[in-house]
């Protein structure tokens, strides 16, 4: 039997192993806290990621490797491809890693993406500010995620305040600036690429973020087939630069027509869970059948979806499973401000039946302002 080893154990590991159990596979997992959630339905190894000892151990005990987060230490990632196959590939992880590594691979590729620019110094920053104008966004090339580690400069008066919120971390995961984008819509594209090359994506996922956190993903997005032949271009040209196996999420704006790449994140992503229930196979068992060198599935929508993040606390389940299509997911996390929890999924067969869902759920949760959003494009 086949034991999939995963670096890192929160809730991804969780339903990549729940996806895995069909297949017949094992997992172990490799976390440096105590109560990591996927622990809970796999054997788990608790050691920080760059303890040699502990990956030795977690090497002999597997067959194949992934990860569940990019905050994975790449050279863990490095050492560990030494002496097992590790999917996607540590220069992936690299990449997806570093801001300003990410945004120089897109600019390669052509893939539209905002001005940017390194900043290691004061002076720098009001130099860049300059050239990029305002308004922009001072952010941590490493280490960001969920809208942590960004200051949002309005004005060249803001400079003093973003210094001081990031400049102390400069020298530790460096600085990039980023022009601000006057998107219209939030958008994502989900693929996986096999270990044969082949590369197949979701359709594009609309998403919806409070205080950068993701709180709704509507699928499939209400686009036009340009945009998703622009979303799967760009994929293509990330996966096949990278030599990319597995799933992984390029984030977009939608500006005037044109898709503009935001970041990428080499696993699965929270903007795909609709996946689950919602399409024809979902991206943790797409994604651990690419790792495996096994066929891809289809990535055919089934009717249409929308995922509920929930933050910081479960609410009552009981409104959600009162739906038709409506499906659970608690990540057996305890509460805490700012924490993904778990989700809800409502999926129906038209927009108008997925609107009346959403509406019905809104309000048995108090939750009106978090689906309005949706509705509002559905309708």
């Amino acid at each position: 039997m086949t034991t999939v080893g995963i670096l890192g154990g929160g809730q991804l590991a969780r339903m990549m192993a729940l996806a895995g159990a069909p297949l017949g596979l094992r997992f172990l997992v490799l976390d440096s806290t105590a109560d990591a959630c996927a622990a809970q339905f796999a054997p788990m190894l608790q050691a920080d990621y760059r303890d040699e000892a502990a990956l030795a151990e977690f090497a002999r005990r597997i067959d194949v490797a992934t990860f569940d987060f990019e905050n994975v230490p790449a050279e863990s990632a490095q050492w560990l491809a030494d002496h097992v196959p590790v999917f996607p590939n540590p220069r992936a992880l690299a990449v997806a890693q570093d801001r300003l590594a990410e945004k120089t691979l897109f600019r390669e590729l052509d893939i539209p993406v905002p001005e940017f620019a390194t900043i290691d110094t004061r002076g720098e920053l009001d130099a860049a500010i300059a050239r990029v104008g305002t308004p922009c966004i001072l952010k941590t090339r490493r280490l960001g995620y969920d809208g942590k580690g960004q200051f949002r400069i309005k004005s060249p008066a803001d400079a003093d305040a973003a210094w001081a919120a990031l400049g102390p971390q400069a020298a530790r995961v460096g600085l990039i600036l980023e022009g601000f984008v006057a998107f219209q819509r939030e958008l994502s594209v989900v693929a996986v690429r096999g270990r044969d090359g082949e590369l197949r994506a979701w359709p594009l996922t609309e998403n919806w973020h409070v205080d950068g956190i993701l709180s709704a993903s509507l699928a499939p997005a209400v686009a036009d087939e340009s945009l998703q032949a622009q979303a799967l271009d760009a994929a293509r040209r990330v996966a096949e630069a990278l030599d990319y196996v597995g799933v992984f999420a390029l984030e977009l704006f939608l500006h005037d027509g044109v898709l503009v790449a935001n970041e990428m994140a080499p696993r699965v992503h929270n903007s795909g869970h609709w996946t689950i229930e919602g399409a024809e196979t979902s991206q943790f068992q797409n994604h651990l059948r690419a790792v495996l060198g096994l066929p891809l599935g289809a990535v055919r929508p089934v009717g249409h979806s929308c995922m509920l993040n929930w933050i910081g606390e479960m609410p009552p389940a009981a409104a959600v499973l009162a739906e038709p299509g409506g499906h659970w997911h608690d990540y057996g996390k305890s509460p805490r401000v700012g924490r993904k929890v778990g989700h809800a999924t409502l999926r129906a067969e038209t927009t108008a039946g997925l609107a009346d869902a959403l509406e019905r759920v809104g309000k048995a949760l108090g939750r009106e302002a978090q689906v309005a959003p949706v509705i509002a494009r559905l309708r």
